[in-house]
């Protein structure tokens, strides 16, 4: 099957959501432009990590003045439920964002797991490939969702990746790890009332 890139030039909504209990969520990034949406399943750990680039590019080219910044309404989160049915396209294996400046909008592109056919099985490519310099054209290579945000969105987009990450199972005060809804044994706790 040929590789897809599924690119929204304009979208009206760049989102992330979940579904299930926090302590066993499945995340998606969607893209929503017109009627077309596009929806693919990624970690939490690599909205997290998007959503903290997203922001310090952004910072930066605010910082440089490099973009207008678009109005908007600060500090409010988009908190609308991800479009159903939820129909993943694929799992995301590695992400890229940029700047261009030509159009003041920043790209983010999130690439497929791709197919290792002597393997027999998708795998994670390690981040000494090149996927990068892998040609839209190109028939072999990752699929990609290609999603321009322009610096307001982008913002939007942050703030809610960063809320619904947060929105998972609460860590302990004293050694950050997560609990678990049948408790926890806190070792910094511990160690307190011992000394």
């Amino acid at each position: 099957m040929p590789r897809r890139i599924i690119d929204f030039e304009t979208p009206d909504r760049f989102a992330t959501g979940t579904v299930g209990e926090p302590g066993d969520r499945t995340f998606f990034l969607q893209a929503v432009q017109g009627l077309r949406v596009t929806t693919v399943q990624l970690e939490k750990e690599q909205v997290a990590v998007l959503a903290d680039r997203v922001l310090a590019v952004i910072d930066e080219v605010e910082r440089r003045g490099l973009a207008a910044m678009d109005a908007g309404a600060a500090g409010i989160v988009d908190e609308r439920p991800l479009e159903q049915p939820l129909q993943e396209e694929f799992r995301v294996g590695t992400m890229v964002i940029a700047w261009d400046e030509d159009v003041d909008r920043l790209i983010v592109e999130a690439r497929s797991m791709t197919f290792d056919a002597g393997a027999g099985e998708a795998a994670r490519r390690d981040g000494d490939d090149d996927d990068e310099d892998i040609p839209d054209d190109a028939p072999i290579g990752p699929d990609v969702l290609r999603v321009r945000l322009t610096p307001y969105m982008a913002q939007q987009f942050a703030r809610r990746a960063n809320s619904v990450v947060a929105g998972g199972r609460p860590t302990c005060p004293y050694c950050g790890q997560v609990l678990e809804r049948t408790g926890h044994f806190c070792h910094r706790q511990f160690d307190d009332l011992v000394h």
